[in-house]
């Protein structure tokens, strides 16, 4: 393991490994940079927390394995499932027996596309159908379809819930370093904390209150609760979750070039794995009750800040929220988060959400005034912004999935239209000769 040389040059490639006791601390930070996103998800869907951590590291190890160790990467739980998870189980009587397939279906699908990418058609079929124009709005779909599940949830005790989402945003811009990359964490610890110095929280109906009864009676040490897949509606089933896979190529593929960016390495060749090593990771993930999986961000950040890509710091990492999984009292104190809490941190997140989306199309340069691109992006934004679904009989399409498939059908029929404007474009628009200009003005 060459880790002078890595420090010398101050990078240290995945194939590199520092000293034990710096591998075991950074890997330790990764699990911190992860964590608040990783257990909001299970929060928000009503899933065993410790069971989510415990995958989250299972499909680390899992995705680690399938990219030939190669791709420095940590999968925790992904947003792109809430919207359909809330459908498919139901508000009132959750079934998650119902997500758990689905999450499974989404899995098998992610995990066929990336053996396609990698075996048969490269990436190259990635790039085609999925432009800049559409990766961005179906990421922005995302937040736009799950806003109103953010506002429901902060409008029950507004004062934890904007108190909780300023101290986020306030996190992610004003501090420096490390804690930087924990604005998700630092604003659920802030709304906790005042939601037990809050009078109003006192009251135990009240959306803010803290109930310590679960942390109390949780034991210290036990195996995580494993839950299974119901497939009794497998066609609903599918209809509700076949377009997730498209959200997370977007997202993996954004990840990839980012991590290669930074470690000054070039790892398209690698998507068709990344795409099969967290399609298998969601996979074993639901068969046991997790969540969907997905690559992180805020640990692409952390490697940016460190300059270390050693895969033994994500061997750390994934092992660390195993060990997590076994610690019940540990599940039982996310549990206690408040509602509003949740409710605040929901609208910094899922704000953040839409808004990347524009990000995209931002450093994808893409060109609003061609009529195409308007229409690619206008349409399923306000589909999903307006709770749009079709239902035909057991088959059904939420928001989330017209506004993905509205991108993508969009995108390929005004295609053609596309390519003329593009065509057309310079001719259209040179500015006269200024000889010419001149000569007109005289006559």
């Amino acid at each position: 393991m060459a880790a002078v040389a890595a420090r010398e040059r101050d990078l240290v490639y995945p194939e590199e490994r520092l000293p034990w006791p710096q591998t075991i601390l950074m890997g330790v930070q990764h699990v911190m940079a992860m964590f608040g996103a990783t257990v909001l998800v299970p929060l928000i869907l009503g899933f065993n927390p410790n069971t989510v951590i415990f995958f989250s590291g299972i499909a680390t190890l899992v995705f680690l394995l399938v990219t030939n160790r190669k791709v420095p990467s940590y999968l925790g739980s992904s947003f792109s499932f809430i919207g359909s998870v809330l459908v498919v189980q139901g508000a009132t009587h959750p079934n998650h027996g119902l997500a758990f397939a689905g999450i499974l279906v989404a899995g098998v699908i992610y995990f066929i596309i990336g053996a396609l990418v990698h075996f048969v058609a490269g990436v190259d079929l990635i790039r085609f159908l999925m432009p800049p124009v559409v990766t961005g709005t179906v990421v922005a779909v995302i937040g736009l379809a799950l806003s109103t599940v953010a506002v429901g949830s902060a409008q029950k005790e507004l004062f934890t819930a904007s108190v909780t989402f300023l101290a986020a945003a306030l996190a992610s811009v004003y501090l420096r370093g490390f804690p930087r990359l924990l604005p998700v964490l630092i604003g659920v610890v802030v709304g906790y904390v005042v939601s037990l110095v809050d009078p109003v929280c006192y009251n135990a109906k009240a959306a803010c209150h803290v109930d310590f009864s679960g942390i109390v009676k949780a034991s210290w040490v036990a195996l995580p609760q494993f839950s299974f897949p119901d497939f009794s509606n497998f066609g609903r089933t599918v209809s509700l979750f076949w377009f997730i896979p498209i959200v997370l190529i977007a997202e993996n593929t954004g990840h990839v070039y980012a991590i290669g960016g930074i470690m000054k390495r070039d790892l398209s060749g690698y998507l068709g794995r990344t795409f099969m090593g967290d399609g298998l990771g969601t996979t074993i993930s639901a068969l046991f009750g997790g969540t969907g999986e997905t690559t992180y961000a805020e640990n692409i950040g952390v490697m940016g800040v460190t300059r270390v890509f050693s895969i033994w710091v994500f061997v750390v990492a994934a092992i660390t929220a195993i060990l997590l999984g076994f610690i019940p009292k540990f599940g039982a104190l996310i549990l206690s988060i408040p509602l509003s809490v949740l409710g605040g941190i929901e609208l910094y997140l899922f704000g953040l959400i839409a808004v990347i989306g524009a990000k995209i199309w931002v450093d994808g340069r893409v060109d609003f005034s061609k009529r195409a691109n308007l229409a690619v992006a206008a349409i399923p934004l306000i589909l999903a912004a307006g709770g749009a679904d079709l239902k035909i009989g057991a088959f059904e399409i939420n928001n989330l999935g017209l506004g993905a498939l509205g991108a993508i059908v969009l995108y390929q029929i005004l295609r053609p239209g596309h390519l003329r404007d593009e065509l057309s474009e310079p001719a259209a628009t040179m500015p006269p000769e200024p000889h010419e200009h001149g000569r007109r003005r005289r006559r």
